[in-house]
């Protein structure tokens, strides 16, 4: 075991110390090295061993490429909760040093002062250390109130994000009344995602002076609107100009109903010195065409032809050229679609002209970054069930720079070097840190990887392999579905077949890490996973993208049967009398709808998060936009589309007179998204019906399962399921 090794396995040891109450410095010092090896009790995947694995989490290199900082989260399932660290590195990997040294998180690492120093959150404050661990001191004194914050290029200022009060929506009760748990709700989006919304994010810019910083000012004042945007908006949502006199920000500019029915964000520039604002998405003198909010915004004025050079669409996630001239921001053309087409746009800040550079790559721009030359940027896409990386210039040639079966999930210029810093994951590894380094073609670009941040626990784990396979689908397409291998695979033995069912509905089935819907712990358990890039993904082209809007029990169903149905057929090794499907989200739809269409196919079903009665969705969900683009209509809406009457006709509660399977419900109650309401009336229906059927409930979980025991309870339980009526 090398010494690098060792340290990571201290630093685990270390973490857990911290989470049960070690406060002592020089902690890892103390530590036995050899105590810190992590034995796993079996060598195939477990939710222990997944709840083990350090999981990276940002990364920002030194002005001069040299050093990497990177933050890492370690979980503690005794005490159900998370310790996030900081590490500096090498850029080659080297001399990695854990700066963390005691039981406080601190996250959200980035080099200041020239590269001298490294800035974080802990406590909800700004604090600041030199490489090597020592000079530590805060800089900001707000009492916990930062959450975010961004360093202007010279250092004098600071972009602060605080949470401010919100009653504009829900009304303040009576100062009499301090024990009173009521909420006086006066129009929509009063809550979003997992909480109602009494308090919004505003950006304030701060002075730096020496080691202290200031509570700053609001550039947002008097305004009723979050920056960044919820539910998951971040830093990469503000960006400061090269010469630190302007910031760029990414707001939508709406609230209550309206805000509720579209996604029409902006980006704003904002002139520090004069403090005055303006929007570079549309003219001075734009008026908003009036829009029906039962009805979906495709066909109305907004998203006319001669309106879309206005940007009704999301804009979001601005950074300036390092020369100033131009500014680059992700761009969805059409108001109420918030699956479009991610572009990327690059303004003219001295003409205004705006064009957009990726037009020729027909997928999603995931993230991007400026090159050192102001003349070519960095993306990130998926195709083809991959995300890889590729580079545009400012006349819109792009090309691929690198062809792995992997998903890159960031990138980010390392230093001034012209090289990349990026963090990549596969089916079968979890997120690492790689530098790239650009060539002219796929065969020239050099990934060379630096992090190993969980090889100590993969090298002890039998992994199943992963296969590529093209199936044909109903109409005639050919659709890339994922074959999962149970680790230990024999040839010559028969499996139980899971058919996995993507959200989204517009989620690529890509190479992502999960630690919920992980495929190796399927495999590890023995089962062969199926999973197919159905109508309505991206990654092959807008026009497949697009089938599903409208038409969520067509061809994307018919896709999902294909895939079973010839895996079943030409897979010698899985067995067709033990197929079960499982999915969240639309998969979780999917799961309730095929429980009424799936002729017999299955043993079982797992529905996690899934909406299963449309016309009730419909007013349930929080953001209006989706069901509005996606069903067409308002259930009550008496002159609704075709897509409209076809879409409520075909919710699964309308099917479930044909039901005749073991199903699994799964559901958090802090889903604001699919309401908690639509996991238990499925449940409720299959045991009316007689049905054998559970039902895991999570008081405390919003869409996700993100509590360590919560997810060890989810994936036993899951497991528990499947073992019951597969094997």
């Amino acid at each position: 075991m090398n010494t690098k090794t060792m340290n990571r396995m201290a630093a685990m040891v270390m973490a857990a110390a911290m989470l049960a109450g070690a406060q002592q410095a020089g902690a890892q010092k103390e530590m036995n090295i050899q105590k810190a090896r992590i034995q796993l009790s079996s060598r195939y995947m477990s939710p222990e061993a997944l709840w083990a694995m350090g999981r990276i989490g940002a990364a920002d290199a030194s002005p001069d490429g040299r050093k990497i900082a990177y933050q890492v989260g370690y979980y503690s399932v005794k005490a159900n909760k998370s310790h996030q660290v900081i590490h500096v590195m090498d850029a080659g990997g080297a001399n990695d040093v854990l700066l963390t040294t005691d039981a406080a998180s601190e996250t959200d690492p980035c080099w200041i002062d020239g590269g001298k120093r490294l800035a974080f959150l802990k406590g909800g404050d700004i604090w600041a250390v030199n490489s090597d661990g020592t000079g530590r001191v805060q800089l900001s004194h707000t009492g916990g109130k930062v959450e975010g914050f961004k360093f202007s290029p010279d250092g004098k200022k600071v972009i602060l994000l605080k949470s401010i009060p919100f009653n504009d929506i829900i009304k303040k009760n009576p100062d009499d009344l301090p024990l009173a748990s009521g909420r006086l709700v006066t129009d929509l989006m009063y809550r979003h995602w997992d909480h109602y919304v009494e308090t919004i994010q505003h950006p304030f810019v701060a002075e730096v002076s020496g080691n202290t910083v200031g509570n700053g000012t609001d550039i947002l004042a008097g305004e009723p609107y979050e920056c960044p945007m919820e539910p998951f908006g971040g830093m990469e949502q503000l960006a400061w100009s090269a010469d630190s006199k302007q910031i760029a920000y990414t707001c939508r500019k709406k609230t209550g109903t309206q805000y509720a029915i579209s996604t029409d964000a902006d980006i704003y520039l904002f002139d520090v010195g004069a403090r005055k604002t303006r929007n570079l998405c549309k003219p001075a003198d734009y008026k908003e065409p009036v829009s029906d909010p039962t009805h979906t915004m495709k066909d109305q004025a907004v998203n006319a032809p001669d309106n879309l050079k206005n940007n009704p669409g999301y804009d979001q996630n601005p950074q300036f050229s390092p020369d100033g001239k131009y500014l680059a921001w992700q761009s969805m053309a059409r108001n109420g679609y918030e699956a479009d087409r991610n572009r990327l746009c690059v303004y003219n800040m001295a003409t205004g002209e705006k064009v957009y550079v990726t037009e020729t790559f027909d997928s999603n721009v995931d993230a991007f970054c400026w090159g050192k030359d102001s003349k070519t940027l960095s993306f990130i896409g998926v195709w083809h069930g991959c995300v890889n990386m590729y580079q545009t210039n400012l006349k819109g040639e792009v090309r691929q720079l690198t062809d792995d079966w992997a998903d890159f999930v960031s990138v980010a210029p390392l230093g001034n070097t012209g090289k990349l810093v990026a963090m990549r994951q596969s089916l079968s590894a979890p997120t690492d840190i790689f530098v790239v380094t650009p060539g002219k073609s796929v065969k020239k670009t050099k990934v060379e990887q630096v992090t190993r941040e969980n090889k100590h626990l993969l090298d002890q784990l039998s992994l199943g392999k992963v296969q590529q396979r093209w199936v044909k689908t109903t109409d005639g397409k050919d659709m890339l579905t994922w074959i999962i291998l149970p680790s230990d695979f024999d040839p010559n033995k028969k499996y139980p077949t899971l058919l996995f069912c993507e959200g989204g509905p517009q989620s690529p089935v890509s190479q992502f890490w999960s630690y919920r819907w992980n495929f190796q712990i399927m495999a590890a358990h023995g089962y062969v996973v199926v999973a197919p890039n159905r109508r309505g993904l991206p990654g092959f082209g807008s026009a497949w993208n697009e089938q599903v809007s409208g038409d969520w029990t067509g061809q994307c169903m018919a896709d999902y049967l294909s895939a079973i149905d010839d895996a079943a057929e030409n897979l010698p090794f899985v067995d067709r009398e033990r197929l079960g499907a499982v999915g969240a989200s639309f998969g979780g739809f999917s799961v309730y709808y095929l429980a009424g269409h799936h002729n017999k196919r299955f043993k079982c079903f797992i529905a996690h998060d899934g909406a299963f009665n449309l016309e009730s969705m419909y007013t349930d969900t929080e953001e209006a936009w989706f069901s509005n683009w996606e069903y067409d209509d308002a259930f009550w809406n008496k002159n609704m589309t075709g897509r409209a009457k076809k879409t409520y006709d075909n919710s699964p509660h309308r099917f479930v007179d044909n039901w005749d399977t073991p199903i699994l419900c799964i559901h958090g109650e802090k889903d604001y998204r699919i309401n908690y309401n639509q996991g238990m009336g499925a449940f409720n229906a299959a045991r009316m019906k007689g049905i054998p059927a559970e039902l895991l409930i999570f008081p405390d979980e919003n869409h996700w399962v993100l509590k360590p025991q919560n997810g060890i309870l989810w994936q036993r339980t899951f497991f528990g399921w499947l073992d019951r009526w597969l094997k």
